[in-house]
């Protein structure tokens, strides 16, 4: 970083006006922020406001985006991954409704003999979190420290943990102001803060799943595009290379969405058992592990490594892989061989159709809120979820359905916990007398230009 003086005022008339701020400027905006203490405001909060907004109306250009997102990156520690001699690649999704893809990715990748050094997030709205799903299994930690990250993926070749205090702390500052500015949906405040997150991983390579339709956060295709392009770009500035996917979120990905249930679905994955409504998740996990095993030099496509994953699900080596990440966060294995029966929600409820036809469409964003609601998410950082709490989906979109079958099943703590996702799902999910024309799941791939 420079250690030119920069002026915080001045940073935020220039980007105010239109003009393309220098990486000194960048750099010393993002050094204020996290060098700041009670006693010294080196930056205020208000002109921290400031920034993200003038970011937000004006925008950034690739280098300016690069320069932040390495500003950020470089805010606080960062993973060494070079002791490891190893190739390390990762997988970021921007979220979406039952999306569990990365609990059998990185058994997959590990196994292949690659590393996967995962940080992961919790769940915030209407999306899941991987940290919550994974501290369902009794024991399982996943706040270790850098060096036992490291002894972790030296060890088993994948681990998932969440960031630290001293990884990225420009981007707690930002992430939370944005909340509050009304700049949370700026593509470019988006790219930073995700990138500047998985490239201090120290990644050879990423693949980005970047979730587009009624579940994603953003629903407009275009808008997806344009972040999975941004996110490229930056990536392959950093010295990464970098692939995205641009998927369809207009359903819950595979069978269950919530905590416990989501590790059940991807246990019986692993353990080649394979329901018919864990398709989608199964083909997806795959198509995404497959463009890792291909920039990792294990398969010579991204068809090919396709393959070789479904292989590894299928034989077992994968599974091997999981246990072994799992007994490293001390975790325990004792549920694996009947996750259903450590499923015991204190209350249920079963919807079933009222008339015949196909199921045509749902708002996903609305079933991802009916989740939440029923206790597996949270409405603001820190609250409680429940491991227990959850939906297990009857039917796919496009399925034939007969009047009186079951739609979907709710799990929640408490019986006074059900009425509202009830009456959310009932509402959102539509029948109708023809067979919908859906979305193909993977909709298209961004790659470098």
């Amino acid at each position: 970083m420079s250690t030119e003086k920069i002026h915080p005022i001045d940073v935020i008339q220039h980007k105010r006006d239109g003009l393309i701020l220098s990486d000194a400027e960048i750099e010393g905006f993002v050094r204020a922020i996290v060098e700041r203490t009670p006693e010294n405001q080196l930056v205020t909060d208000a002109q921290i406001a400031a920034f993200l907004m003038a970011v937000f109306q004006r925008g950034l250009t690739l280098p300016e985006l690069a320069t932040l997102t390495r500003a950020m990156r470089f805010s606080g520690e960062v993973f060494d991954a070079a002791p490891l001699h190893t190739f390390t690649v990762d997988k970021h999704s921007t979220g979406g409704v039952g999306d569990k893809t990365s609990l059998l990715i990185a058994p997959v990748v590990a196994a292949a003999g690659l590393t996967d050094p995962m940080i992961s997030g919790r769940s915030l709205g209407h999306t899941g979190g991987t940290l919550d799903k994974l501290e369902t299994i009794p024991g399982f930690d996943t706040q270790l420290s850098l060096a036992r990250f490291a002894e972790v993926l030296r060890d088993c070749g994948a681990s998932m943990i969440g960031q630290t205090p001293t990884i990225v702390p420009a981007d707690r500052v930002l992430y939370a102001l944005r909340d509050h500015t009304g700049t949370v949906e700026s593509p470019y405040l988006i790219c930073a803060s995700i990138m500047s997150k998985k490239l201090a991983e120290s990644l050879n390579a990423l693949v980005l799943d970047v979730k587009t339709g009624s579940g994603a956060f953003m629903k407009k295709y275009e808008d997806s595009k344009f972040l999975a392009e941004l996110m490229v770009a930056t990536g392959e500035a950093s010295g990464a290379r970098t692939v995205a996917l641009l998927t369809s979120m207009d359903e819950p990905l595979g069978r269950f969405s919530g905590n416990w249930v989501e590790v059940w679905e991807c246990v019986d994955i692993l353990q080649n058992k394979r329901h018919p409504r864990s398709s989608d998740l199964i083909e997806l996990s795959n198509i995404l592990s497959g463009y890792m095993l291909y920039l990792g030099g294990k398969a010579d496509s991204p068809e090919a490594g396709a393959k070789l994953s479904d292989e590894l699900l299928k034989n077992g080596e994968a599974y091997k892989s999981w246990l072994k990440i799992v007994a490293a966060h001390k975790g325990s294995a004792e549920h694996f061989a009947n996750p259903a029966a450590f499923h015991t929600p204190g209350a249920t409820r079963v919807l079933n159709a009222e008339t015949s036809g196909y199921l045509s469409t749902m708002d996903c964003t609305h079933v991802g809120w009916a989740v939440q609601r029923l206790g597996a998410g949270r409405a603001k950082p820190g609250d409680p979820v429940s491991a227990n709490a959850g939906i297990e989906m009857h039917a796919k979109l496009g399925e034939k359905i007969e009047a009186g079958q079951p739609l979907v099943t709710l799990f929640a703590d408490r019986e006074d916990q059900l009425a509202e996702p009830a009456r959310m799902l009932l509402e959102t999910m539509k029948i109708a007398p023809g067979k919908p024309i859906l979305n193909p799941l993977i909709r298209e791939v961004i790659v470098k230009k």
